[in-house]
């Protein structure tokens, strides 16, 4: 059912609401480099206030910033506009972003292109957050899902919510006091009268059920495929990537989340650059994208590590040991797959699981990727863009931790 929240209509902006607005624009603001491929040989700046009104201008058009009832009327209301009307309304509507925190303007900065005195925006945290947040309702609601749950184990600790019966405590126990229990024993021992005289014997607490914590690096292609053959691929992986950091940081505060991006070679890049993140002219170095996931997992101390691949190619690249490239897009050139594999056996000695989200069924990376399930006893997916994100989220909630004990 779609909803549409508006505030008091002034004339100005049509009372469109800021969030609304966001949620429109969703698209623009995670864009991948899928569009600029075509537009290459043009001045074009995904960051330019002027780019930014022309993706106000399509949502307006579109009509998906109007409720069905009153969509006739909005519409010819912004047919009949002057081209003088249309820029204030433009504008209005880019400074709402603004004023709640969504966008922040800069003056006078020179564009992508060398463009003197041009305009140009950055999206802030806050809206990362609310894209990360949208993306991961919207796919927990695909699955059917209004609530989520931590990693589950057959263990028993002292947390915080309740499972079991409680117990006598014992030191380096959270103080997670079952109170009844606490008072009958001092009374048992002691008779009822006042005051209570409390003993470290006294002391019990509730017992719940031992929750893991676990390290996770996502690994992102960002190779030139992941944006040919006519489909964006990179995009969907960025939206599940940032969904992903919002369901860690609010439903498993114990885990950790770092993504890595792979190509030539493979850079470590904070979540809150990865709605800027784009793909390039790259190969796929898949040996490098393993080592540096596993220098981010050994500063870890989780009872899980895992390392999350994203791909739609088979390993292309390899940085050789005096630092030179060595490239090979034909086939499965045994040079870099064997010293890829021996990174993938690295992860095996480490205990690092490696699950494998593949967008591509080419014959060379399924190839690759059973061997890197084999070795590693972690799992492959074969999927799609657009079901790549209730893969990942499904696998990461329903994930047991039996491997550990």
């Amino acid at each position: 059912m779609k909803w549409v929240r508006f505030s008091k209509y002034n004339g100005e902006d049509f009372g469109i609401d800021a969030q609304d607005l966001m949620q429109a624009l969703a698209d623009f603001f995670l864009q991948s480099g899928f569009h600029s491929q075509f537009s290459q040989f043009t001045q074009w700046d995904p960051q330019s206030l002027e780019e930014l009104k022309r993706a106000i201008e399509e949502a307006l058009a579109s009509g998906k910033l109007f409720p069905d009832d009153r969509m006739q009327q909005m519409m010819e209301q912004l047919a009949a506009m002057s081209p003088e009307q249309l820029e204030q309304l433009l504008e209005n509507l880019v400074q709402k972003l603004a004023d709640e925190g969504h966008i922040s303007l800069e003056q006078g900065g020179q564009g992508r292109n060398g463009n003197e005195g041009q305009t140009r925006f950055e999206i802030t945290d806050k809206s990362l957050d609310f894209l990360g947040f949208k993306t991961l309702k919207d796919l927990m609601g695909a699955l059917g899902k209004s609530s989520f749950g931590r990693h589950d184990t057959r263990e028993l600790a002292t947390g915080i919510e309740s499972s079991g019966s409680s117990r006598q405590w014992e030191f380096g126990d959270v103080m997670n006091l079952d109170i009844a229990a606490t008072l009958f024993s001092a009374v048992q021992r002691e008779g009822l009268h006042m005051p209570l005289n409390l003993e470290y014997s006294d002391l019990h607490v509730h017992q719940a059920e031992y929750q893991s914590s676990c390290a996770t690096v996502v690994m992102l292609d960002c190779s030139h495929s992941m944006i040919l053959y006519g489909e964006d691929r990179f995009t969907p992986a960025k939206r599940v990537a940032m969904a992903l950091a919002h369901l860690i940081r609010t439903q498993y505060p114990g885990d950790s989340l770092r993504c890595v991006l792979f190509h030539d070679s493979a850079e470590e890049l904070s979540i809150s650059q990865l709605a800027r993140a784009q793909v390039g002219p790259y190969y796929t170095n898949t040996r490098d994208g393993l080592i540096l996931a596993q220098k981010l997992l050994d500063r870890e101390r989780k009872d899980m590590k895992q390392i999350v691949m994203i791909t739609d190619g088979k390993p292309s690249a390899l940085t050789l040991d005096d630092g030179r490239m060595y490239r090979n897009a034909f086939g499965l050139d045994p040079l870099v797959i064997s010293r890829t594999m021996e990174e993938v056996h690295r992860c095996r000695k480490r205990g690092i699981i490696i699950n494998t989200f593949m967008l591509a069924q080419d014959y060379g990376l399924i190839n690759f990727v059973q061997k890197v399930t084999e070795l590693c006893h972690g799992k492959a997916y074969f999927t799609t863009p657009h079901t790549l994100g209730q893969y990942l989220l499904m696998d990461y909630m329903n994930r047991k931790t039996r491997t550990i004990h």
